[in-house]
């Protein structure tokens, strides 16, 4: 049995945040038709501003965040530093030496979370999106609306039209909560091997590695180096561009596949209209009974080829770092330990954004120390 010390309630404050459309200050009462079809409104498969709006919002769960401390931020990067010159010495792989290092708050982390896997869920959307869409005409619209969305161009595509505007603002507002509930418990960049396209580099949540130093009775110091070197390591792996090509191109591969069956997911949760948000409300209460619903034989050889990729990714990371951390910090076991309880209390979150990117099987740090 571990000695390490279990938080009281790691997922408190993780409650919905949101009104009926499930978007942060978004009031269709208080807008005109016109006002909101163009709120409504975007240019991609997802309607980003929406996404970033959520983001920012779950991240912090609605309340208001203060600028990181100086002083801590200095020290961060000086560990930071010193853990990439380790790295580089022992894998010489000397790139990392180069990688920008960013203390962030957990808005901002989920900011660059959405950015840096915009192309694998943009490549979601559209799949989603042309399961979503189903055959409407002008004439499945009342006649009442049929006159202020022919003013926006939409009359000739009736319930089609409207659902082009609605399948992005679902899509942003799902993409910016995902990200947003993983920014409350994010230690660095690289907790999860997620598809990232932007450059690498080591990366911490100053108010949440705090918080676990608390939580956890951990030595900040310690918990610091040891964190840094795990950034320092995963950013070395990063820097060989074939690595993060083929996670985004294995990933894209793989959520290209999936089959959303409406018909089956209503088996599961009881009539659904993709254009009301509150028909979702139960279904999003049961993420891995949706995966199940959309999956597909199509996903087989991708989701084999990236769970390979990710397993030998992790497995490397987590050899060097046990081979350079244990003799630096004693208490690495019991670090590692802790570090590992965390990304497990992290819940569903967590575990639905690895099963939806194709990595089905939990290759986060293992425990295996």
């Amino acid at each position: 049995m571990s000695d390490t010390p279990t938080p009281d309630d790691p997922n408190a404050g993780s409650g919905d945040p949101f009104g009926p459309f499930g978007i942060p200050g978004f009031d269709p009462t208080q807008m005109n038709l016109a006002d909101l079809m163009r709120f409504l409104q975007s240019e991609g498969p997802v309607n980003w501003e929406i996404a970033h709006q959520t983001a920012g919002y779950v991240a912090l769960d609605g309340a208001d965040e203060a600028a990181p401390d100086p002083t801590a931020v200095a020290a961060l990067e000086d560990l930071a530093r010193t853990a990439a010159g380790i790295v580089a010495g022992e894998t010489g792989i000397t790139e990392v030496l180069l990688a920008p290092v960013r203390v962030l708050g957990r808005a901002a982390w989920a900011h660059q979370q959405l950015d840096a896997l915009r192309p694998v869920l943009e490549a979601l959307a559209v799949t989603l999106r042309g399961s979503l869409d189903g055959p409407a005409d002008a004439g499945d619209l009342p006649p009442e609306l049929a006159g202020p969305f022919a003013a926006l161009g939409l009359g000739g595509d009736g319930l089609a039209g409207i659902m082009g505007m609605v399948a992005p603002m679902l899509l942003g507002t799902q993409a910016g909560s995902m990200v947003g509930y993983l920014a409350q418990h994010a230690l660095g960049r690289y907790d999860l091997p997620l598809p990232t396209t932007d450059a690498p580099g080591p990366t911490f949540v100053l108010d949440n590695v705090v918080q676990f130093e608390e939580e956890w009775s951990i030595e900040a110091r310690d918990l610091r180096f040891a964190l840094a070197l795990h950034e320092a390591v995963h950013t070395a792996v990063r820097c060989r561009p074939w690595v993060q090509d083929a996670l985004v191109r294995l990933a894209t591969e793989y959520v290209s596949g999936y089959d959303l069956d409406v018909s089956r997911l209503e088996e599961r949760f009881g009539e659904i209209d993709p254009s009301d948000p509150s028909s979702l409300a139960g279904a999003a209460e049961r993420p891995e009974e949706i995966l199940g619903a959309m999956r597909s034989a199509r996903q087989d050889d991708a989701a084999r080829r990236l769970s390979t990729l990710v397993t030998t990714i992790v497995g490397y990371a987590d050899a060097v770092l046990d081979h350079l951390a244990a003799p630096l910090l004693p208490d690495f076991g019991r670090i590692h330990e802790a570090m590992v309880r965390q990304h497990v209390d992290q819940g569903e979150a967590g575990r639905f954004v690895e099963g939806l990117l194709g990595d089905r099987k939990s290759t986060r740090l293992n425990s295996s120390h």
